[in-house]
């Protein structure tokens, strides 16, 4: 098991497949780790979809409001969404994007990401100072690469649960 360095900072995603345990980046991104935390104790990330899957590409997820598969699910209304919390402004950093990193979803205004964010697949460098990184995944990432494909897939996956690692009983 990976090492974890501090269990207050360190998300414990339940995949079908399998744990993702992604350490967050607080010195970094605080406004973005602290909401993470939040929604993950609120369990508002359980049973949510992975709406946006492109191969080569990341694995997006996150809309607390339309994307839980156990809540009157429509996966069309997936990914128009995000919290009751307000949107967040931007912390971009000069941490590249790469594979396994956390980004946050947004639209096209920079100030606008919520509970979204995604996984990289791969080193997306273009998406570097664009998008918040906030994350990474340092073990589980085969798990990741095992998450359904579509825009949105037929068969959504769904983060099973998401805790943060300080609340596990061990």
């Amino acid at each position: 098991m990976a090492e974890i360095k501090d269990p207050e900072n360190t998300i414990i995603m339940e995949l079908k497949d399998g744990t993702v345990t992604i350490e967050l980046l607080p010195d970094i991104a605080p406004l973005h780790s602290e909401r993470m935390k939040e929604l993950a104790r609120a369990g508002k990330y359980d049973n949510v979809c992975f709406h946006r899957v492109i191969e080569g590409f990341m694995a997006q997820t996150g809309d607390v409001a339309n994307g839980n598969m156990e809540e009157d699910f429509n996966l069309r209304a997936a990914g128009t969404g995000g919290s009751d919390l307000p949107n967040l402004k931007a912390e971009f950093s000069g941490i590249p994007h790469d594979r396994g990193t956390l980004g946050a979803a947004r639209s096209q205004n920079p100030d606008s990401a919520n509970s979204q964010f995604f996984i990289n697949f791969k080193d997306n460098h273009f998406l570097n100072r664009q998008y918040t990184v906030y994350g990474r995944v340092i073990e589980g990432m085969e798990h990741v690469d095992a998450i359904m494909r579509g825009e949105p897939p037929a068969q959504p996956d769904r983060m099973v649960s998401v805790k943060v690692a300080a609340d596990i009983e061990g």
